[in-house]
């Protein structure tokens, strides 16, 4: 990249959404060029997929326009400027990079299908002389820096925990720095409102275990808090599995599936509370979990399309049904299990569920129903404020025995329940909520 102050660099955002510690906006502003930078919202990702679905539902809507709104407001403290269009990718970068004459792109790299066929669209529209520049985004553990290929990315976690986690150090957090204030392009763009997207506005219940909004400044906040505050990190191991209540867990999964806090921030956060307070168990499986959700990632850049096709990666001939009186039974919590039920429920109404709740769910609706377990994706995809493609599909494959699971196990939710709530008090929250 020539470094001119005549260069306009354009960062096209995605899920991405935050300043601290974001590689692609990092490099952008390593120049004198003028930056500036773009958010799609795609109308297509509030229609119906084939399953019938809204790809978006409310949830995770109003989730990303309100970090949307904190993204362009932290972005204007920097003197960039943020363009947001309800409009396709593939129609939208090619008309700012001719408007504005932009001579460098800057994207977070992607490799599941859909987001690999959209970039292709855009760079078949774009002026030749615009350059384009991909950069790992997303992950704890940078592809440059592992220690094996990615094709040989081990089908167990515990073997590719156990070559990461001693031998590869995680990178430090990078910083952007404030712009000069002649950057600023002061876009004539509007913030759609979650009723341009289909959905009337709505408050969470009060009972709701994730009341929180979305946005870097939000997702910093939790983090601080949950860390510092409450020292509730010192308990995760312990409480993690909770099923009510808001600080059972970190709760930092939403922000981390669009991109508005970084693994690598949460991970040197973790550091920090282990240098200033204490390390054990918990603090250790915090970072346990960060791995997990690497692994997945690096699962779907090795078997590709796979993760999303019947057979799994394990390629397993299974017959699955699609019988909708059953499929609708467990969406609208009316099935045997009332420990399901109780989570379906809280799914629909509030976009959330625990991490036990989703592994007892989806077991469920797989092994127990023996549901194409696609179709239970796809609604987790609409429903979920924190839906994150990889960690989605991956999950599924591995209750599903498809996946990455070597003992194909199959949950007993009765079981489950009596262990973890055995009280009752989950299920008769969101069975019978007027008693709370």
């Amino acid at each position: 990249m020539q470094k001119t102050e005549n260069n306009i660099n354009l960062v096209w955002f995605r899920n991405d959404l935050r300043l601290r510690d974001n590689a692609v906006l990092h490099k952008a502003c390593d120049s004198s060029a003028r930056v500036i930078g773009l958010y799609c919202i795609d109308p297509r990702h509030f229609e119906p997929t084939a399953y019938g679905f809204k790809k978006t539902e409310r949830y995770r809507a109003k989730f990303l326009l309100e970090t949307l709104r904190n993204l362009k407001a932290q972005l204007l403290e920097l003197n960039i400027d943020l363009f947001i269009y309800l409009d396709r990718p593939e129609t939208t970068v090619p008309k700012i990079c001719q408007q504005y004459q932009v001579t460098d792109l800057f994207l977070q790299k992607e490799w599941t299908q859909e987001e690999v066929d959209m970039e292709n669209q855009v760079k078949s529209t774009l002026n030749s002389k615009v350059n384009w520049h991909a950069l790992y985004n997303q992950l704890l553990y940078h592809p440059d820096d592992i220690n094996f290929d990615i094709s040989k990315t081990p089908q167990v976690f515990t073997v590719f925990r156990k070559k990461l986690e001693k031998y590869v150090p995680i990178r430090k957090e990078v910083i952007c720095s404030k712009r000069p204030e002649s950057n600023r392009i002061d876009p004539v763009t509007s913030m759609p409102l979650l009723q341009d997207l289909g959905f009337e506005d709505f408050e969470q219940p009060p009972h709701s275990a994730f009341p929180f909004k979305g946005g870097e400044t939000e997702g910093l906040k939790r983090l601080n808090d949950y860390f510092f505050q409450t020292k509730k990190l010192g308990y995760y191991k312990k409480t993690r599995n909770g099923l009510v209540g808001v600080d059972y867990s970190s709760k930092f999964s939403p922000w981390l599936a669009n991109g508005s806090l970084s693994p690598r921030t949460i991970y040197w956060k973790v550091k920090e509370f282990e240098q200033e307070h204490y390390k054990n168990q918990s603090t250790y499986w915090l970072i346990f979990e960060l791995i997990w959700r690497d692994y997945f990632k690096y699962v779907s850049m090795k078997h590709g399309n796979q993760i999303f096709k019947l057979e799994g990666i394990l390629r397993k001939d299974y017959e699955w049904s699609q019988d909708k009186n059953q499929i609708d039974n467990w969406i609208n919590g009316e099935t045997h299990s009332d420990f399901v039920n109780a989570n379906m429920i809280e799914l629909k109404e509030t976009g959330w569920m625990s991490n036990r709740g989703r592994q007892n769910v989806a077991s469920y609706f797989a092994k127990e129903l023996e549901l194409d377990w696609r179709i239970g994706a796809a609604y987790f995809e609409s429903l979920l404020i924190d839906y994150d493609v990889h960690s989605n599909y991956g999950n599924w494959m591995y209750v599903a025995g498809v996946g990455n699971d070597p003992r194909d196990r199959k949950f007993n939710v009765k079981l489950q329940a009596e262990r973890y709530d055995s009280n009752g008090k989950y299920r008769a929250l969101w069975l019978q909520p007027s008693l709370f």
